[in-house]
């Protein structure tokens, strides 16, 4: 439940002197990265994925005027006239031209004859001995769809970039479209630190917790058009983290671990990144995820893939790893799938319907949207704990507290809005 009252944040670890912002972070993150190359794909098999090349329309849509519903067809001009029906037109047939002084019975989707130019609705018309009364005043073009109202051949489709969910598919139907570029998913490894986290299936020992992160973050990254192909657990120790990251790096475009970035001496992911790649970035002026260490990993010169593998190193409680998927992992992945709906997630001012107050770090808090009348409110989760993963559950949208402010219940924040694109 979302508390109306005051939410406690609690003081920062440290002051910002040697914490990056999140959009330094970002920038560090997104340096020199290039979309993934292009796959010819069924465009059957291809929903949620990103077209890697704009697609231009082949034909008109409609492909010719059309009967936007079940009626009659006939000339403008004479409306208001007792008119035989000449001929009878179903969606699917071609029409003969309309004979003069004369009507067409029509049915929805049904191309309008030569010679007409509007459709009257049936339920206007009434039947007579000598054909149909048609009523006075109906306009050119009433209920008439026009040809390439909706696409016109030549006319770009779709850009590069789109992704394909429902609508963009059926636009690629519409004309005919059995196969698209698209960008290869980028893949993924998903690496779980800790030797007290265990998998979900086995007993519990004292000591041990259950791995949430990872079929949460495997299901973010799929989100956002991920292809995991690597998810294992990573001892606590620094030879065995090497030698995974070795491993990771060969077969992913992208690392991701969760764990093992703070300072304590069981954590070597930072260390080992250190000495096998490059640590671009490391402390974020940002409440959830300030042990969040961003760098790049070679691949062997052997690898056909060669370059480099980026890295992102969550912090391992689940909340800072759901709060880093959104504000890194899903822009990451915009850039290399070339899809600006993933660049940046929409922004929504709304009123707060909390007070609280952040000192050295820019809070991004777990809140409920309320839609009303008079606008959008943000109700907060009471507790903000980093740990407290139920707080991410129904949580609509991350309000952005700015580092050393106070916000007073009915102003106006700023939230990410949590939607795929």
């Amino acid at each position: 439940m979302a508390e109306i009252g005051k939410v406690e944040i609690g003081k920062a670890e440290m002051s910002g002197n040697g914490m990056q912002s999140v959009e330094a972070a970002l920038a560090a993150l997104l340096e020199s990265l290039s979309p993934m190359d292009a796959e010819c794909l069924d465009v059957d098999k291809a929903a949620g994925r990103v077209l890697a090349e704009d697609v231009n329309a082949q034909h008109d849509v409609p492909p010719a005027d059309n009967s936007a519903m079940d009626g009659y067809a006939l000339r403008a001009a004479d409306a208001g006239r007792i008119l035989p029906v000449s001929q009878r037109v179903a969606a699917g047939h071609s029409p003969q031209p309309l004979a003069p002084d004369s009507c067409a019975r029509i049915f929805t989707g049904g191309e309008i004859p030569p010679g007409a130019d509007c459709v009257v609705m049936q339920e206007r018309v009434e039947e007579c001995a000598d054909g149909m009364r048609i009523p006075a005043d109906i306009p050119t073009g009433d209920n008439v769809r026009r040809r390439g109202r909706d696409v016109q051949r030549g006319k770009r489709l779709l850009p590069a970039g789109t992704r394909l969910e429902a609508a963009a598919l059926g636009h690629l139907a519409g004309q005919g479209v059995t196969e698209a570029a698209v960008r290869r998913r980028p893949r993924v490894a998903l690496l779980s630190t800790g030797d007290e986290i265990i998998d979900p299936g086995t007993p519990l020992r004292p000591g041990q917790i259950y791995n949430s992160n990872r079929p949460m973050l495997k299901r973010l990254l799929e989100r956002f058009g991920a292809e995991v192909v690597m998810a294992v657990s990573v001892s606590d120790n620094f030879e065995a983290t090497c030698q995974t990251l070795r491993q990771a790096a060969e077969q992913a475009d992208v690392v991701v671990s969760t764990g093992g970035v703070s300072v304590g001496e069981e954590d070597h992911v930072k260390r080992a990144l250190e000495s096998l790649g490059q640590l671009d970035l490391w402390r974020l002026a940002m409440r959830p995820g300030k042990p969040l260490a961003l760098g790049r990993l070679p691949r062997s010169a052997e690898n056909t893939d060669k370059g480099e593998a980026r890295f992102v190193g969550l912090p391992g409680n689940p909340v800072s790893g759901f709060v880093g998927a959104w504000i890194f992992l899903r822009p990451l992945l915009g850039a290399l799938l070339g899809c600006p709906a993933l660049s940046s997630l929409p922004r929504l001012h709304v009123r707060a319907g909390f007070a609280t107050s952040t000192q050295a770090r820019r809070h991004y808090m777990r809140v409920m949207l309320e839609f009303g009348a008079t606008g959008i409110v943000a109700q907060a989760f009471e507790d903000q704990n980093s740990a407290v993963l139920s707080s991410c559950v129904e949580a609509d949208a991350l309000a952005i507290i700015p580092a050393n402010s106070t916000i007073e219940q009915g102003e106006v924040i700023e939230c990410l809005w949590l939607i795929e694109g």
